[in-house]
């Protein structure tokens, strides 16, 4: 067995619920990694989707790069898979640009639903002010001039989506530094305001910071509620 061969089969086993018809691909933010979202994507399991966890170099390339690089990936491993046909999309920050800029160019014939975490879906201006910080480049890479409110912003030249996409908002912070230079309320890294873009189907405010609302019980119920129903609602 070839190394591409046994790494697609092991990266499968990993994928669990193999007899699902509905995949979920996850991807984690900027100077993150795919544990990031291991508790999600256990509790997915456990809910009977079948997932996809992709690893990708966020620090090393800039969106444009990195949209097909962790999509693709994703949608490859997905497909894979005996029986899927409906690949959903659950991602974190950085990693709902990378989704929108894909559909922006591409079609996914599989699409399903999509949820975002704490998407700068509008750049943060917490890129603008710190990105003259020094080390700024060397911990967020290419992509973190990308994800302001300036003329580099790739956010702000996305259109509107027309996919069904839940944003989930968070309201608690464990940056100062970082939140004071954000509109009230903000998760320490984007304002509540900029997640929202126009075309989603709902929005939901959990009081949980940036970094660990993916990891929380909350979230991850909205999040599982709203791949089964298109709704954040329990009703």
């Amino acid at each position: 067995m070839n190394r591409r061969v046994c790494a697609t089969a092991i990266m499968l086993l990993a994928a669990g619920a193999a007899n699902a018809s509905e995949c979920v691909v996850l991807l984690h933010g900027l100077a993150r990694s795919s544990l990031a979202m291991n508790k999600m994507q256990s509790k997915l399991r456990d809910a009977g989707f079948a997932t996809v966890n992709v690893d990708y170099p966020s620090r090393q390339h800039t969106v444009e790069e990195l949209a097909p690089m962790a999509v693709n990936k994703g949608l490859e491993m997905c497909r894979a898979i005996e029986g899927v046909t409906t690949i959903h999309f659950v991602t974190h920050s950085l990693g709902g640009i990378l989704v929108r800029h894909y559909l922006a160019e591409n079609e996914i014939p599989e699409l399903g639903r999509v949820v975002m975490f704490a998407p700068p879906n509008q750049g943060s201006i917490a890129a603008d002010d710190l990105r003259n910080v020094p080390g700024f480049d060397w911990v967020h890479g290419p992509v973190g001039r990308q994800l302001g409110k300036g003329d580099e912003s790739v956010p702000l030249k996305l259109g509107p989506v027309d996919f069904e996409l839940g944003v989930i908002a968070g309201t608690r912070s464990i940056d100062p530094i970082t939140s004071a230079v954000l509109p009230n309320p903000d998760d320490g890294r984007v304002s509540v305001e900029d997640t929202k873009v126009e075309g989603m189907t709902d929005h939901v405010v959990v009081s949980h910071s940036h970094t660990f609302m993916i990891r929380m019980r909350k979230p991850i119920e909205l999040t599982i509620r709203f791949l089964k129903t298109g709704s954040f609602d329990e009703a």
